[in-house]
């Protein structure tokens, strides 16, 4: 296992070369840059805007110097925010992912719990209750539920808040729950539709397993129900979740701009948002590379347990 893992790690490095030289060009191919505003700057002022910030090289030369200090991991700075690029991305991250993590925990259990139970009484009531709020979920977005769980929970009952003055998340990492709530709508609205899906996606594979020989041998031999499902099938029907869970907690931890506009989170999802409008070259291919970082190496971790979930997988 640990051969593959450094094999897979070292595969990581040329995608993302790719993804940074395709993020790189792409950016400078689109018309406008990043001081282009309604009123033109002076030419003197723009002339040391771009001489500041290396926009006055020829684009050959821009790639080769990013490149450089991409090697080092130096994202240069920002043009919006005349800030380090890295600084803004462990600044803005640090909220994502404990928006993420929330949201991650509720998907997982829920989902979880939801898939079973309905795989377990198939046709009847608890199939049908769960059936529903997987579809409800995967058919209402975030943008049209976060807005009614705002309206009816934080407005008309008033049980939640939705604003305060360190967003609700600062210090969750180290512990500080207090302001919990301001972080159970925005935990729900954004965990909801990856909630339905893990559910549909246990409850298939529930089913699949199920109906083995292997379990029902070990009904046969008189094994309690509830063993027979932690053990023996919910294990053997994990392989599936597995694989969409990776995707999944990469997609939370690094940000959300629908639910980060809407509950005026200062994450980084809004923050990438907001430097593709004003074109912040160095922000873009800054967070765009850190996003592939993530995802690659989560993708990583779901491989890896895979071989946790059944042994018989081998690298």
């Amino acid at each position: 296992m640990l051969a593959y893992a450094i094999r897979r790690i070292v595969a990581i490095i040329p995608l993302i070369f790719a993804i940074a030289t395709i993020t790189f060009f792409l950016m400078h191919s689109v018309e406008g840059g990043p001081f282009d505003a309604d009123k033109p700057l002076p030419p003197a002022t723009r002339a040391n805007l771009e001489k500041r910030y290396g926009l006055d090289e020829p684009l050959p030369l821009q790639y080769v110097t990013y490149m450089k200090n991409l090697a080092q991991l130096d994202f240069g700075i920002s043009i919006a925010n005349n800030r380090n690029i890295s600084d803004i991305i462990s600044e803005r991250m640090r909220v994502s992912a404990q928006l993420g993590v929330a949201a991650f925990l509720f998907a997982t259990t829920f989902g979880l719990t939801l898939g079973i139970v309905s795989s377990l009484n198939q046709n009847g009531f608890g199939d049908y209750a769960g059936v529903f709020v997987a579809t409800v979920g995967a058919a209402m977005p975030s943008i049209v539920l976060a807005p009614l769980l705002t309206i009816i929970f934080a407005v008309e009952f008033g049980w939640f808040r939705v604003l305060s003055t360190n967003y609700g998340f600062t210090g969750w990492f180290e512990g500080d729950f207090s302001n919990w709530q301001q972080v159970v709508l925005p935990t729900i609205g954004l965990g909801f539709l990856p909630m339905a899906f893990i559910a549909r996606i246990t409850r298939a594979s529930m089913l699949e397993v199920l109906r083995q020989d292997y379990i029902r041998t070990a009904r046969a031999k008189g094994l309690r129900e509830v063993g027979v499902v932690l053990r023996h099938a919910a294990k053997n029907a994990l392989i599936p979740v597995l694989t969409v869970l990776g995707p999944i907690f990469a997609g939370l931890v690094t940000g959300s701009l629908v639910i980060e506009r809407l509950f005026a989170i200062p994450g980084l999802g809004g923050e990438f948002v907001r430097s593709v409008i004003i074109r912040d070259y160095g922000l873009i291919m800054g967070v765009t590379v850190f996003f592939a970082v993530v995802i690659a190496f989560m993708n990583l971790i779901v491989d890896l347990l895979y071989g946790i979930a059944d042994p018989r997988i081998r690298y």
